[in-house]
């Protein structure tokens, strides 16, 4: 019963227009050659980043400032805002749909009904 209920939230959720944006907003910014060659430099220089930080160093300050050109750059790509926007709005949905789950929770919890 619970996963037949989790799966039809799923489905429900993967329909809702919140989810279709933050899909449709994603094929957008994959499909801009300009946003995805600088998402995957800064993906890079986290990474390296990261490596260096694993290994007791500090990451070089020029590392941080080509970080900040480049999400500089980024930024004003309206494919990247869009996506930002489309993500935001599924993500508030979700802490709603987490609320809803929480509150049923609780209610179950005091409820001596087992519903079936």
């Amino acid at each position: 019963m619970l996963e037949s209920k989790a799966k039809d939230l799923g489905r429900t959720i993967g329909q809702s227009d919140e989810y279709k944006a933050v899909k449709r907003s994603s094929e957008a910014l994959n499909a801009d050659r300009e946003a995805t060659t600088v998402l995957r430099q800064m993906e890079k220089i986290r990474q390296d980043a990261q490596a260096m930080i694993d290994r007791g160093e500090e990451p070089t300050n020029e590392m941080e400032q080509q970080l900040d050109t480049l999400l500089q750059q980024v930024q004003v790509n309206s494919a990247y805002q869009a996506a930002i926007s489309a993500q935001d709005n599924f993500d508030k949905l979700m802490l709603r749909v987490n609320q809803w789950i929480a509150d049923g929770i609780r209610t179950g919890a005091t409820s001596s009904i087992i519903l079936g």
